[in-house]
């Protein structure tokens, strides 16, 4: 059994004789004062289980956002086993599944994923581990849709207050989508759904790249060379790692372009990403079925489980 817990959705995947079944999914990630609200997540996957026909599986692998920063890996190793009881269970960073689903298979590589945030992951899976960016929206994130977002609000507010580098398109298309550009402030700075609000921007500012305004194509080239830099941080120290990169903002063709022409610019190439993090899951839940371990990590990944 796979499972992937994002901010938009939980999503497990049963595997019987080698055959996957569809994809399920639950409410994702509840982040309280405490972090991720982990007892709510496992009992979902149970419900989903459950509806499976399925009571105890042979290995479960849960991917999850936020491993590091919004929760302790071995609570969420206690609570996933007392709830799913599989025989052998692993907890990983969704880094470390995002990479693995990308590859289609454990052998070193790199990915950079671009959805809402941005992270760049880079392992071996013996020696080498490492993350590169992942900070969130205020601090980083750099070259995520919600970066895009946001720098397509401050070109359209520019042309508002009528000073150098701003964007009338995007600043008649945003108010469109937000409502009047003075109601911006509260709704990205105190709103819960801040990241959300400004990935939804991001959609506007390729489309305005793609009809020729210039600003916009500025935020997406920078947005492009930012996650090519963070792709090869990732991989710095490898050796003849694949890089891949996935996420939606990727569709863009002035974002990737920039990418490519930064990691060209390294003497290096981007091959085709396999899949997501829900199928990187499954091929580690796969493993740990088949060879009753995975590589482990103190920070990325986890096992245990009555067999382990």
């Amino acid at each position: 059994m796979a499972v992937d817990v994002g901010g938009s959705g939980l999503r497990l995947r049963v595997c019987r004789d080698g055959v996957g079944g569809p994809p399920r999914s639950a409410p994702g990630a509840r982040v309280g004062a405490a972090g991720l609200d982990v007892a709510a997540l496992a009992a979902d996957a149970r419900a989903l289980l459950d509806a499976e026909g399925v009571d105890r599986p042979d290995a479960v692998c849960w991917s999850t956002r936020g491993l590091l920063f919004l929760a302790d890996p071995a609570d969420v190793l206690l609570a996933v086993g007392r709830s799913v009881g599989a025989r052998r269970t692993a907890v990983v960073s969704d880094a470390v599944a995002s990479l693995v689903g990308a590859l289609g298979e454990v052998v070193p590589g790199a990915v950079v994923a671009a959805g809402t945030g941005a992270v760049a992951f880079g392992s071996d899976f013996t020696d080498h581990w490492t993350r590169v960016d992942g900070w969130g929206h205020v601090l980083g994130d750099r070259g995520s849709a919600a970066w895009v977002g946001l720098e397509g609000l401050r070109a359209a507010l520019r042309a508002r207050d009528g000073v150098d580098g701003g964007s009338d398109g995007l600043l008649r298309t945003t108010e469109d989508l937000l409502g009047p550009a003075e109601s911006w402030p509260r709704r990205v700075m105190t709103g819960a759904d801040a990241p959300e609000a400004l990935a939804s921007v991001a959609p506007l500012v390729t489309a305005a790249a793609a009809a020729g305004d210039d600003v916009a194509a500025g935020i997406c080239v920078a947005a492009g060379r930012s996650l090519g830099q963070s792709l090869l941080a990732a991989a710095a120290g490898l050796e003849h790692p694949r890089l891949v990169v996935t996420g939606g903002l990727f569709r863009a063709d002035a974002v990737r372009a920039a990418l490519d022409d930064v990691v060209h610019g390294a003497g290096a190439s981007v091959t085709r990403s396999v899949g997501g993090a829900l199928d990187g899951a499954l091929v580690l839940a796969s493993l740990l079925h088949g060879t009753g371990g995975l590589p482990r990590h103190p920070e990325y990944v986890h096992v245990g489980g009555s067999e382990a």
